[in-house]
C-alpha cells in the first residue's frame, strides 16, 4: 500500500466556455459546474492543480491524420460553408459542429490527458484527473459522438513510452469505440468497455464477439448491457471482470474513462446507477494502488454531471462529502435540496440474471485464451514532445499580452484556482 497517493488535477476554465450550440446536448459549462463543486468541498487544497498545456498540432497528429488536425485548425463557423466536402469528409456537423474555438477547446482538453500522462511516467503523482477529457469516439480521420480529437488515446500513447502494459477502462453509457479501434491490433493495450448496446444505440458497436485481431484477440473486452441495470448488477460485474483482468493482464497504468451518462436520469442515457453505484467502479480500481490516469466522457445532464465527478475526485483522495452541497457559484442548479444524492432511475432492468450470466462467462472465457501477460522489449524511452523554447526577442513589448498567454511563459507548479483568481467566475450558463 502506497502511504499516501500524489494526486495532480488538471483544468482550465476556458474549457467550460465553449459552446455547441442550441438544443446540442453537449454542454461543455458542465466542466464549469464541477471544478467549482471540487472547490466548495475544499478538495483542490488536497491536490496539485495545473492548467494544462494546449497540445501542439504535431501532437495531435500522433494519432490523427494531419490533414484532419489542419482542418479542424483551420475551419470556423464563418468559413465552414466553403468546405461542404470536406466537413462531409471529417464528418463534422450536427453531432459534431463547428463552433467558436473548437480547435483551441481540443488543444485544452487533450493536453490535460497528455500532460496528466507525463506526470504519471516521471512517477510526479499516482493519480491524474482530467474531467475534460474521455472524449472516446473521435477516430484517426474524422470526428464521432460530439468528440472531435481522442485524448485517450494521446494519453495512451505517450503512456506506452513507459509502460510495457495499458490497460483502458470505460464506464460511459455508450461504448469506447475509437480506442478500442485505434488499439484493436495490439497487446500492448487492453480495452475494457461496459456500455449499452442493441436497439440502434450509438455507436452500434461493442458486442461480447468484438474481441480484438491478430496480435490483439482477446485484448479487446466488450460487456454489452441491456436498457435499466442498477447498482448491484453493474458494480457486481464490474469487481468480477476487472479483478481478473488485472491478475492476467498485469498492467502497469490504468486508465480509466468516467462518462456520467450512465448515471440515472442522464438525458441521452438509460441506465440506473445512482452516483455512489459510479463512483464505487471508481473505488474498486483505485485499490489496486497501479498509477491511475482517470478522465470524464460522456454525461447530458450537466448537474449531475458536477455531483458525480465531485464525489468521484473525493474517492480518489479518499474523502467522504458531507451530502449538503456548500454555498458556490453554480448552487442554483443543485436546488432545491443541494444535496449530492440524486434520484433513483426508474427503467425497468432488463438485465436478466442469466443474461448477465451469460456475458460474464464469455468474458472469462476469453480472459483464459491469454496465459500470460505479453512481454515487451522496452526500448530506450523516447523523449518527450520536443516543445518549442519561448523567445523572448521576438516578443513585441508594446503588444498587450492577453493573461493566458502570460500565464503560458510562468512554469507554475501549484496553479490554485480560487475567488478572483479563477478566469470563468464569470461564466453565465451556456
Amino acid at each position: 500500500m502506497r502511504s499516501k497517493d500524489r494526486i495532480s488535477y488538471f483544468y482550465d476554465g476556458d474549457v467550460g466556455s465553449v459552446y455547441f450550440g442550441p438544443n446540442h446536448p453537449m454542454k461543455p459549462h458542465r466542466l464549469c459546474m464541477t471544478h467549482h463543486l471540487v472547490l466548495s468541498y475544499e478538495l483542490h487544497k488536497k491536490m496539485e492543480i495545473y492548467r494544462p498545456h494546449k497540445a501542439y498540432p504535431v501532437e495531435l497528429a500522433q494519432f490523427h491524420s494531419a490533414d484532419y488536425v489542419e482542418f479542424l485548425h483551420r475551419i470556423t463557423p464563418d468559413t465552414q460553408h466553403l468546405f461542404l466536402n470536406e466537413l462531409a469528409k471529417y464528418n463534422l456537423g450536427e453531432d459534431c459542429p463547428v463552433f467558436e474555438n473548437l480547435f483551441e477547446f481540443c488543444q485544452i482538453y487533450a493536453g490535460g490527458t497528455i500532460d496528466a500522462a507525463r506526470r504519471l511516467n516521471n512517477q510526479l503523482c499516482d493519480i491524474a484527473i482530467n474531467w475534460a477529457g474521455g472524449l472516446h469516439h473521435a477516430k484517426k480521420c474524422e470526428a464521432s459522438g460530439f468528440c472531435y480529437i481522442n485524448d485517450l488515446v494521446l494519453g495512451i500513447l505517450e503512456l506506452l513510452k513507459h509502460h510495457a502494459r495499458v490497460l483502458y477502462i470505460d464506464i460511459d453509457v455508450h461504448h469506447g469505440d475509437g480506442v478500442e479501434e485505434a488499439f484493436y491490433f495490439t497487446d500492448r493495450v487492453m480495452t475494457v468497455s461496459f456500455h449499452k448496446y442493441g436497439d440502434m444505440f450509438f455507436p452500434g458497436t461493442g458486442d461480447v464477439k468484438e474481441i480484438g485481431e491478430r496480435e490483439g484477440k482477446f485484448y479487446a473486452i466488450n460487456v454489452p448491457l441491456k436498457d435499466g441495470i442498477d447498482d448491484t448488477s453493474f458494480t457486481r460485474l464490474f469487481k468480477t471482470i476487472i479483478a481478473k483482468v488485472v491478475e492476467i493482464y498485469q498492467p502497469g497504468v490504468i486508465v480509466l474513462q468516467c462518462g456520467a451518462d450512465s448515471l440515472a436520469g442522464d438525458r441521452l442515457g438509460c441506465f440506473n446507477l445512482s452516483i455512489d453505484g459510479h463512483a464505487e467502479c471508481v473505488r474498486i480500481v483505485k485499490k489496486f494502488n497501479l498509477p491511475l490516469l482517470v478522465t470524464g466522457g460522456g454525461g447530458y445532464t450537466k448537474e449531475n454531471v458536477a455531483r458525480c465527478w465531485t464525489v468521484e475526485t473525493g474517492v480518489l483522495l479518499d474523502t467522504e462529502l458531507p451530502n449538503e452541497i456548500p454555498e458556490n457559484e453554480y448552487i442554483k442548479y443543485f436546488g432545491p435540496e443541494h444535496s449530492l444524492k440524486i434520484p433513483n432511475g426508474h427503467i425497468e432492468n432488463l438485465n436478466s440474471k442469466s443474461y448477465l450470466g451469460t456475458i460474464k462467462q464469455q468474458v472469462l472465457e476469453n480472459l483464459r485464451c491469454i496465459q500470460h501477460a505479453p512481454s515487451v522489449q522496452m526500448q530506450e524511452v523516447p523523449p518527450d514532445f520536443y516543445i518549442p523554447d519561448f523567445d523572448e526577442d521576438e516578443q513585441n513589448p508594446d503588444e498587450r499580452v492577453d493573461q493566458h498567454t502570460k500565464d503560458k511563459q510562468i512554469q507554475r507548479n501549484d496553479e490554485y484556482y480560487e475567488g478572483d483568481n479563477d478566469n470563468d467566475h464569470n461564466m453565465d450558463d451556456v
